[in-house]
């Protein structure tokens, strides 16, 4: 099944979408357009904290300073709860992470948008992200003890739990790709497939459903993510 967005107005239908076995630019667009709204939505929330003569007092009706209060406290907290005591320091990027991937999820169900995450190429640097920012955590605050962990608890066994621990790390970001990836395009395409087989009505139910999908994909992301910082990090704050 072939969706369209509103790039093809104005994009080469082939280069868009791709051909012969060649990835199109699609995702890369859709990902831009992502980006343009956290932007826009960054900037709009930094404007309604500025006009607060009090910023501790939230304002009566709800705005987008409000919302990015509620998105930015339940994360912080998450974090907390998740990581433990200072996991807001890792705020920054698990933040980031969940709302650029719920904001690139959510495109899925405007009409004329297409998901970035329903491509391969779009999940995967984010998970490689997340691969890469653990391992460092865990050796930045764990050092030499980090790398113990490698060889389990008995020196003998040492070779072999290298080995099971190696392959289990680098499975991570295939499992944090291969899950958003099924989910978000198998979601996108039951979407369309209703929406051209009845497109009064009943497409409504699927799109309440694409963003409780939206959110759960970028929420199970983001928590994994945070166990895995969680794990990384524990070594060095059990001593």
């Amino acid at each position: 099944m072939e969706h369209v967005s509103w790039f093809d107005l104005f994009v080469d239908h082939h280069l868009l979408h791709g051909a012969e076995g060649h990835p199109g630019i699609g995702h890369i667009l859709m990902a831009c357009v992502a980006l343009v709204f956290l932007t826009i939505f960054a900037v709009l929330a930094r404007m309604g904290l500025a006009r607060r003569q009090d910023g501790r007092i939230p304002e009566s009706k709800l705005s987008v300073a409000n919302v990015a209060e509620i998105a930015v406290g339940g994360l912080e907290n998450l974090c907390e709860d998740m990581i433990g005591h200072g996991g807001k320091k890792y705020l920054w990027l698990l933040g980031s992470i969940f709302l650029y991937i719920f904001t690139s999820n959510l495109l899925g169900v405007l009409p004329g948008f297409l998901p970035p995450t329903d491509n391969v190429n779009t999940n995967l640097p984010i998970a490689i992200c997340v691969f890469l920012a653990y391992n460092f955590y865990g050796l930045k605050e764990g050092g030499v003890g980090y790398l113990k962990h490698f060889m389990g608890p008995v020196l003998f066994l040492a070779p072999l739990m290298i080995v099971i621990e190696v392959i289990s790390h680098l499975v991570r970001p295939a499992s944090l790709t291969i899950r958003l990836y099924g989910n978000i395009f198998g979601d996108h395409l039951v979407l369309g497939i209703f929406s051209d087989m009845v497109p009064l009505v009943v497409p409504v139910i699927f799109l309440a459903l694409g963003i409780f999908v939206s959110f759960i994909q970028a929420f199970v992301f983001t928590l994994l993510s945070m166990v895995y910082v969680a794990l990384a990090t524990a070594h060095h704050e059990d001593h």
